[in-house]
């Protein structure tokens, strides 16, 4: 009985501790014109849900899509365990589509190979202050050459933020390095330039809307998109 006391003190303690350390909380949903996912067009209006925790640099975050005016685009969740120090950052992703792997049935707990909806992502990335620099790929799950061979399908972006006037803005490069049927390329191609700028729009003293507008060329594929969304967050 005692060391139960003991034990419980002990967790109730160690709960204390990690109160006071802060642990960070992320709740917002975003509402886009056009689901534009690097360089490609995944669906039409769209709400994108976000929720995560943080803890000294550890995060865990679940990310969705839902089309609003297309019910045969795809619902998406997406599930991310990330590690930042300084300006580097790691972090692995899992990608579930519902229409977009070997189950036909969209099945969220299918794992077999060549059977299932996910995609498992390794990334790595460094923030250099003028320029952050990710490198995505793709290492298990539904992502395969036509011949059958997994397909380790990359992603290297380039992200430049920069201010103008009030108004925060940030230009994005993004190349895919080799073959990639999820990319859609034969060889290494330019799949992603973006001009984003974003704006609080402030309804209160206390509480603002951001706003964001963004231009994306897709020279590979020969496509460009301008979308338009709102951030709701508490």
């Amino acid at each position: 009985m005692k060391k139960m006391v003991l034990l419980a003190i002990a967790l109730v303690m160690g709960m204390t501790a990690i109160a006071q350390d802060k642990i960070e909380t992320t709740i917002s949903a975003d509402i886009v014109s056009q689901y534009i996912w690097r360089g490609q067009d995944l669906g039409s209006v769209s709400l994108q849900p976000t929720l995560g925790v943080g803890y000294k640099g550890l995060s865990l975050t679940a990310w969705g899509n839902v089309g609003l005016s297309d019910s045969d685009d795809a619902k998406e969740f997406d599930l991310t365990l990330g590690y930042t120090t300084g300006n580097l950052n790691i972090g692995i992703t899992d990608y579930w589509v519902s229409k977009d792997g070997g189950d036909p049935e969209g099945r969220y707990f299918k794992y077999g190979a060549h059977k299932t909806n996910h995609v498992f992502e390794a990334n790595i990335g460094y923030d250099f202050g003028f320029m952050n620099v990710q490198w995505f790929t793709d290492f298990a799950g539904n992502d395969y050459k036509a011949n059958g061979k997994r397909a380790y399908s990359s992603y290297l972006e380039a992200i430049v933020p920069f201010k103008l006037i009030t108004i925060d803005w940030a230009a994005t490069a993004g190349v895919v390095p080799f073959e990639s049927e999820a990319y859609h390329t034969s060889g290494f191609a330019v799949t992603n330039l973006t001009l984003r700028a974003t704006k609080d729009i402030h309804v209160t003293k206390s509480f603002s809307i951001p706003i964001f507008g963004q231009i994306t060329a897709n020279p590979c594929a020969q496509k460009a998109y301008l979308v338009f969304g709102l951030t709701l967050r508490p």
